[in-house]
């Protein structure tokens, strides 16, 4: 209902007190929706309309409805895409389930000393926010103002980096909004240019883990981000599944639940991470893993003898058994004291692991699956 709708009425035999109380409710709710950036459209059932019809299949399983609402909201609000505010929303604080207290808890901040679901800085927040950065639809509204009066909707990507001054944000954020505004089951796209010839395209489709690519044969870290390899469009595609399944693996702990199967546990030991990855790039059926739950000596034998073109498996059995692999350039590793100067050195569980060299603490044999 509207103001408007409200003084059609007066040719209806209604009594002035009351016709003015229902003009004085409809503007006091449309004062009410102006300061709240909320809309009050009506469909025919005397429900709100919108709310997210635009939005992917993946969207609506990952955006909280009250976010998901929000965005849209916003988005019209400033004349913007909505999914690019997702997107962002996804990136900064997983549109406000990260865990990082600085996202949700009112007054914390992170290092850089920015805080709330959008992860504004205090100084960006005077100039562009509208009340408390911690609350969500402050901040998403905010963020929607930030990003127009940074170029949005003409020139995004100016946005976006206006937003975070680094290009491969600008790609993860508009990764994720093709995501969610696409129809119901659409795939990440990859990186456009970026990804060179021979990037396997179906591979997004087939996880909820970030996809990205990168020309070339080596993977690499991303930007920012220690649990997020790169994936090389320039090898096989088997070897650029093994680094999609080495990205799932990222957040899991460290312990024996991966045995006999790997799949969809909370923890992964060194041989189990092995075992998850040749499952999951089709190296290794998963019925003969869960039958022989390959452990780490048993490796030492497993495979072609030497180091592969793209993948090597080193194991041991002495002076403790273990295992771990190098896919890409890149290894893949539970073990991690004085073996990891990269970002995720203080972390337990199966991560990528930055060293010059092989670990020297094991005679290793060296060995590759065939082909690769």
């Amino acid at each position: 209902m509207n103001a408007g709708s409200v003084l059609a009425r007066r040719g209806v035999p209604l009594a002035w007190p009351l016709a003015a109380l229902l003009a004085c409710t409809a503007m006091l709710l449309l004062g009410l929706a102006a300061l709240s950036g909320m809309s009050l459209s009506i469909d025919g059932s005397g429900l709100e309309s919108g709310g997210g019809d635009s939005a992917s299949a993946l969207a609506r399983r990952e955006i909280p409805a009250q976010y998901l609402l929000l965005y849209e909201r916003a988005a019209r609000r400033y004349g913007l895409d909505w999914a690019i505010l997702a997107g962002i929303g996804r990136v900064e604080c997983d549109h406000g389930q990260d865990p990082d207290p600085a996202c949700t808890k009112e007054g914390v901040v992170n290092s850089a000393g920015a805080g709330g679901p959008m992860q504004f800085i205090a100084s960006t927040w005077a100039r562009y926010g509208r009340a408390d950065r911690w609350d969500p639809a402050d901040a998403i509204y905010s963020a929607a103002n930030y990003l127009r009066a940074s170029g949005a909707p003409a020139d995004y990507n100016r946005a976006i980096l206006a937003y975070n001054h680094a290009q491969w944000y600008v790609t993860d954020v508009e990764q994720w909004a093709a995501r969610y505004r696409g129809p119901p089951g659409a795939q990440t796209p990859a990186e456009g240019p970026q990804a060179g010839e021979g990037a396997d395209l179906r591979l997004a489709g087939e996880t909820n883990t970030l996809v990205r690519f990168i020309a070339g044969e080596r993977a690499v870290l991303s930007p920012g981000d220690g649990h997020l390899a790169l994936v090389p469009a320039g090898v096989p595609p088997t070897v650029q599944a093994m680094i999609v399944a080495g990205n799932e693996l990222q957040d899991l702990a460290y312990g024996p639940a991966g045995h006999p199967d790997p799949r969809g546990v909370s923890e992964e030991d060194c041989s189990s991470t092995v075992n998850y990855l040749l499952y999951r790039a089709g190296v290794r059926p998963i019925a003969e893993i869960i039958a022989e739950n390959p452990l780490a000596q048993d490796y030492v034998s497993w495979g072609a003898p030497g180091p592969g073109r793209w993948v090597t498996i080193y194991a041991t059995s002495a002076p403790t058994p273990h295992v771990f692999i190098v896919v890409a350039g890149l290894r893949l590793d539970t073990s991690h004291n004085g073996t990891d100067v990269g970002p995720n050195r203080d972390e337990d569980g199966p991560r990528w692991r930055i060293l010059d060299h092989i670990p020297t603490w094991a005679n290793w044999s060296v060995r590759h699956p065939p082909g690769l």
